[in-house]
């Protein structure tokens, strides 16, 4: 992250942030889909990242999920996380998109995007900030602002979620309230 944190062009696109929209397989998860025999799906998430999710959300940084599919465990656990904005099923990402910033009175340019397939761009290309998980698809890479050093589903939202609050100047007093 640091290399991010030097980046000033990153830095200034950051600190206008009100959105920060994910995507679910390959990026809150490491994008394995587990089914058992009767057909339910199960998915991992990693608590650091739904921590990273709370903290920013404290400094007034609203997260929403667009996914490609539908699962119940991805309602759940953003139900968990506080997450109002959770949009599943919807192949065609703009439309959420278009939803989530009308919803919320705000411009593109105050949003960004954590994605890892090309499913992802068409919301990447429109928001301020896209950022492409390590382990992404390289077109996906190739159009990309930043990459994470982390993989999806293995912390990479927690790393993204920390950049955002130092870029807003806000870590330094979320991290204060457990240093007591």
């Amino acid at each position: 992250m640091t290399e991010a944190l030097n980046n000033e062009a990153l830095l200034a696109k950051a600190r206008q942030l009100k959105l920060l929209i994910l995507d679910v397989d390959g990026v809150l998860t490491d994008g394995r889909l587990f089914f058992d025999g009767e057909g339910n799906e199960y998915k991992s998430f990693h608590a650091r990242d739904g921590h990273g999710i709370k903290l920013l959300r404290q400094t007034g940084v609203e997260v929403a999920v667009i996914s490609g599919r539908k699962s119940a465990s991805v309602a759940l656990r953003m139900k968990n996380l506080g997450i109002e904005y959770v949009y599943q099923g919807h192949e065609n990402k703009i439309a959420a998109f278009n939803e989530i910033i009308g919803l919320m009175g705000i411009t593109p340019e105050q949003a960004a995007h954590v994605g890892d397939d090309v499913l992802d761009l068409p919301v990447m290309l429109r928001v301020g900030l896209a950022i492409a998980v390590n382990d992404a698809n390289f077109a996906v890479k190739q159009r990309a602002d930043w990459c994470t050093t982390l993989p999806g589903g293995q912390g990479a939202v927690r790393e993204v979620c920390d950049f955002i609050m130092q870029a807003q100047g806000h870590f330094d007093d979320v991290l204060a309230t457990y240093l007591i």
